[in-house]
C-alpha cells in the first residue's frame, strides 16, 4: 500500500473512532460541554478546513481507482476474448498480475469510497446529535430545570466553526444593545414631546386674555 492510501485508511479508521465517540451515550452535561469545545475552539476550525480539502485529494484518488478498475476489466474481458479466439493466450503468471492489478484497484476505490461516505454520514450525525441537544435545551427552558445558561448560548452557535461561531454571537449581541439603545431613544423622544406640550401650554396660560 502506498503512503497516500495508507492515510486515507489512518483516516478512516480516525473516522470509525469519532463515529463511536458520538454515538456513545453520555450524560447530556458532558454531551453538551464536548459539542461546544468543538464549536469554539479555534484548532477544530482550522483541522475542519483541512479536512475539507484532504477529501477532495480523496475524491481525486477514488475517481482515479475507479479508472483502474474500469481498465483491468477491459483488459481481462480482451484476454478471455483472444483465448477464445486464435490471438496470444495469456500465461498464468501474466494472468495471475492482471488479477493483483484489479484486486489492489478494488482494494483502493473500497477504502477511498468508504471515506468518503463516512465522512457523510459523521457530518450528518453530528448535526442530528446538536439538533437534539438544542431540543433538550428547550424542554429544560420551559420546565425551568436548565441552570447553566452560558453552556446554552454556547451551544445555540455550536456547528459552526468556532471563529465565526463567536462573530455571530458578537453580532447578535450588538444587535441587542442597538435595539435596546433604539427603544430608549424613543421613549426619550416621547418624554421630550411630553415636556414640549406642557411648557407650550404653561406659555399659554401665563399670557392676559384681551378683553372683548
Amino acid at each position: 500500500m502506498t503512503l497516500y492510501y495508507t492515510l486515507v485508511f489512518l483516516l478512516l479508521v480516525a473516522e470509525m473512532a469519532l463515529f463511536m465517540l458520538l454515538i456513545i451515550p453520555l450524560p447530556f452535561t458532558i454531551r453538551r460541554r464536548m459539542f461546544t469545545f468543538i464549536s469554539e475552539n479555534p484548532l477544530v476550525a482550522k483541522l475542519q478546513y483541512g479536512l475539507k480539502i484532504t477529501f477532495i485529494f480523496i475524491l481525486i484518488l477514488f475517481i482515479d481507482s475507479v479508472n483502474r478498475v474500469y481498465r483491468v476489466q477491459l483488459e481481462l474481458a480482451a484476454a478471455s476474448e483472444n483465448n477464445n479466439g486464435s490471438g496470444p493466450t495469456i500465461m498464468g503468471h501474466e494472468r495471475l498480475e492482471v488479477q493483483a492489478r484489479k484486486f489492489y484497484s478494488q482494494r483502493n476505490m473500497y477504502l477511498c469510497g468508504f471515506t468518503l461516505f463516512l465522512s457523510l454520514i459523521l457530518n450528518r450525525t453530528y448535526i442530528m446529535i446538536l439538533e437534539v441537544l438544542r431540543l433538550e435545551e428547550k424542554i429544560k427552558d420551559y420546565e425551568g430545570t436548565n441552570k447553566n445558561t452560558k453552556q446554552a448560548e454556547k451551544l445555540a452557535v455550536a456547528g459552526e466553526p468556532g471563529e465565526i461561531a463567536r462573530l455571530k454571537k458578537a453580532l447578535k449581541e450588538k444587535d441587542q444593545d442597538l435595539a435596546t439603545l433604539k427603544k430608549q431613544a424613543s421613549g426619550l423622544h416621547r418624554e421630550y414631546d411630553s415636556l414640549s406640550e406642557k411648557y407650550a401650554q404653561t406659555q399659554e396660560d401665563g399670557i392676559p386674555k384681551k378683553d372683548k
